[in-house]
C-alpha cells in the first residue's frame, strides 16, 4: 500500500489522530501588561476561540494547555464553562517557549505519535487547517501551514534600505506545527542544550537538518500581539458569520 493509501486508510478507520499542545504562557508585554489570551473577541476570550477550533477537529484527541502559573485556574474554569472536553491538563510553562512546549510534550498521553503545537494567541485557526497539517505530518514527520508574503520586503540598516529581497522563496509560517513526537522532543531538547534562541518549533527541527513540509495556511490565521490585532480578528470573525 502506498503512503497516501495508508493515510487514507487511517483516516477512514479513525486511527490518524494527534495530541495538541497549546503554549499560553507568554508575557503579553505588547498588550500593555493585559493578558491577551483573556481579551475578548466577539464576547469570547481569545484562548477559548483557539481551544474550540481544536475541540472541533476530529483528528485531535487531547489538548494540553501550557500556562503561566497564575492563569492555570482561570484557564481550567474557562474549559469547564465552554464545555471544552478534550483538554486533559493545564500545566505550568517555563522561562522560554521551548521549555514551555517541552513541559507540554511531557504530559502527552503515552503512545501518541503526532503532536500539534499551536500558539494560544492564534484564535482564528480552523479545524481544516489543523487537519490538513496533521495529514501532511503523518506522511513527512514535520509540517506547518504557511502563506505567501504580500508586502515588498527590504533589507535595511537603521533607516536606510540596503536592498530589495525577493519574495519568491519567502513564506510566513503559522501554527499549528505538527511533528512526530519523538522528533520534536529531540529537536527542542537539543536547541535548549545548545542555547539556540529559536522563534518557532520548526526552527528546532531545521537545526537537525530535517525537512519541514508546508501546507496552505490562511491570512486570517493571525497571532494576537497588539491591540490592533484584536480589532482585525474581530473583523475577520464577523466576516465569517455574515
Amino acid at each position: 500500500m502506498t503512503i497516501v493509501g495508508r493515510i487514507l486508510n487511517k483516516l477512514h478507520n479513525g486511527d490518524l489522530t494527534a495530541s495538541a499542545v497549546i503554549p499560553a504562557a507568554g508575557s503579553s508585554r505588547r498588550m500593555g501588561g493585559e493578558n491577551k489570551l483573556l481579551c475578548e473577541i466577539s464576547g469570547t476570550p481569545v484562548i477559548v476561540h483557539t481551544l474550540l477550533a481544536f475541540e472541533a477537529c476530529p483528528l485531535i484527541d487531547e489538548i494540553i494547555i501550557v500556562s503561566r502559573e497564575e492563569d492555570i485556574v482561570e484557564f481550567s474554569h474557562l474549559c469547564a464553562d465552554y464545555e471544552i472536553k478534550k483538554v486533559t491538563k493545564v500545566v505550568k510553562g517555563g522561562a522560554v517557549r521551548s521549555e514551555s512546549v517541552l513541559s507540554g510534550l511531557m504530559e502527552v498521553r503515552q503512545g501518541a505519535k503526532l503532536v500539534a503545537i499551536h500558539d494560544g494567541a492564534r484564535p482564528l485557526v480552523t479545524p481544516d487547517i489543523i487537519e490538513n497539517t496533521i495529514v501532511c505530518a503523518s506522511k513527512y514527520s514535520a509540517a506547518a501551514p504557511a502563506v505567501s508574503l504580500k508586502d515588498t520586503i527590504k533589507e535595511a540598516s537603521g533607516d536606510i534600505i540596503l536592498r530589495t529581497v525577493s519574495r519568491d522563496k519567502l513564506k510566513a509560517i503559522q501554527t499549528p506545527q505538527v511533528f512526530d513526537i519523538e522528533l520534536i522532543k529531540a529537536a527542542l531538547t537539543g536547541a535548549l542544550r545548545e542555547n539556540h534562541a529559536i522563534t518557532d518549533d520548526c526552527e528546532a527541527v531545521e537545526l537537525l537538518n530535517m525537512p519541514v513540509h508546508l501546507v496552505q495556511g490562511s491570512y486570517q490565521n493571525i497571532k494576537i500581539t497588539t491591540p490592533e490585532d484584536l480589532l482585525a480578528a474581530e473583523a475577520f470573525l464577523q466576516g465569517r458569520e455574515d
